[in-house]
C-alpha cells in the first residue's frame, strides 16, 4: 500500500508541476475556448498577478505533495487549487474525461488530508 501512495503522489505532484510550468512557459495546446470560458479568461487577464500565483502554488505544493515528510503541507496548499479546478470542470467544462481526472485528483488530495490528520489537530485545535 506505500508504494501505491507514493506513485499516486508522485503522479499527482508532477502533473501540479507540469500545470504550474504551462502557466509560465505556455507549452501544452488549449482547445478552443467557449464563449463563456473566454469570459472567464478575459476576466482573469484583468488580475494579471492571478495566474503566475496560481503557477507558483501549484509548483510549490506539487513538490511538497511529492516527498513523504512534506507532503501533508502540499495537500494543504494545493487544496484550494484543486477545488478551483473542480470548480471550473463541474460547471464550466463538463467534459467526462475531465470531470474524471478532476474527480479521482480531489479523491487523491482529500485521502492525503485525512492520512495526515494528526498533523493539522494544532493548526485547528
Amino acid at each position: 500500500m506505500k508504494i501505491v501512495k507514493f506513485i499516486l503522489c508522485l503522479l499527482f505532484g508532477l502533473m501540479f508541476i507540469n500545470a504550474g510550468l504551462n502557466k509560465f512557459l505556455n507549452y501544452m495546446p488549449m482547445e478552443k475556448p467557449t464563449p463563456e470560458q473566454m469570459k472567464l479568461f478575459a476576466a482573469f487577464g484583468e488580475i494579471s498577478w492571478l495566474m503566475p500565483l496560481v503557477g507558483i502554488v501549484e509548483i510549490i505544493g506539487g513538490l511538497l505533495f511529492i516527498f513523504p515528510k512534506t507532503r501533508a503541507l502540499g495537500a494543504i496548499v494545493i487544496l484550494p487549487v484543486m477545488v478551483g479546478i473542480v470548480t471550473h470542470v463541474f460547471t464550466m467544462d463538463k467534459s467526462p474525461i475531465g470531470m474524471s481526472i478532476a474527480g479521482i485528483m480531489l479523491l487523491i488530495n482529500i485521502w492525503i488530508l485525512i492520512d495526515n490528520k494528526e498533523k493539522y489537530k494544532n493548526l485547528v485545535g
